[in-house]
């Protein structure tokens, strides 16, 4: 049966492990050792080298918070497609957490979750290519629980204990994380991207509103509007300009 037509169920098999230096490090050793398939799971107590985005560090307690990696079939999208699981995943993070949080969420681009200006939850996707097809994605992601000190990042980061003055289960929310991104999975197998973007529009971080990016060591105050098909974000400074993953940070 071709991949395209397995039905797992994203988490059903979910794996607990104690201490790893990367979950999705750990992903994709298993995939390359054919131990893991679409809907494989893996959550840790703990990273020693969690990775976020721009190969920043991801700092996280012992056994606070959801460190989790799933692997998801990407072989029938196009490698100029990744954005597709970007929103996917984006969007069940934020699913989930507005259960617990219902006003102030919101996805900073390009898959950042926040609460107002603080930080929730980040996502680093890693693909697995054979030539020029796409095979495999690892979702990195990581959410704030039950931790309540963020060393240099206090006034950066919260958590959901923070927000809602109560200890949760990491295990058992993460599992239940692998459900929302298993239906947004299968929203975009069944609908196609224009869904899942419109919903990420709405959610967009400080939509219509003026920020400073910058871009090339040059910082300056663009207008957020948009985000395109193909991921890019759109701002405006006098005239519309379009940023590509990677090329510009926020800074304010």
């Amino acid at each position: 049966m071709p991949r395209s037509a397995v039905k797992t169920t994203i988490g059903s098999q979910f794996t607990q492990l104690s201490v790893v230096d990367s979950t999705n490090i750990y992903a994709m050793k298993q995939l390359q050792a054919n131990l893991a398939g679409h809907g494989s799971a893996f959550f840790a107590r703990e990273q020693t080298a969690g990775k976020g985005q721009r190969g920043r560090k991801w700092q996280a307690n012992s056994g606070e918070n959801i460190l989790l990696s799933v692997v998801l079939d990407s072989s029938f999208l196009v490698i100029s497609q990744q954005f597709h699981l970007s929103l996917v995943v984006a969007l069940a993070t934020y699913d989930f957490l507005h259960r617990y949080i219902p006003e102030g969420l919101s996805i900073k681009w390009p898959n950042d979750i926040y609460w107002g200006d603080r930080k929730t939850g980040g996502i680093l996707l890693e693909t697995s290519l054979s030539g020029n097809r796409w095979l495999w994605t690892v979702a990195g992601i990581g959410a704030n629980i039950n931790q309540v000190h963020f060393p240099d990042l206090n006034k950066k980061a919260v958590s959901l204990k923070q927000i809602t003055g109560k200890n949760h289960d990491p295990v058992l929310l993460a599992k239940e994380l692998c459900g929302c991104i298993d239906q947004r999975y299968k929203q975009l197998k069944k609908q196609g991207l224009m869904p899942l973007l419109s919903d990420y529009r709405e959610r967009l971080y400080k939509k219509g509103e003026w920020v400073r990016l910058k871009k090339d060591n040059v910082a300056g105050n663009y207008l957020i509007q948009s985000v395109s098909e193909q991921g890019d974000l759109i701002a405006k400074a006098g005239m519309e300009h379009v940023f590509t993953h990677g090329s510009v940070e926020w800074i304010g």
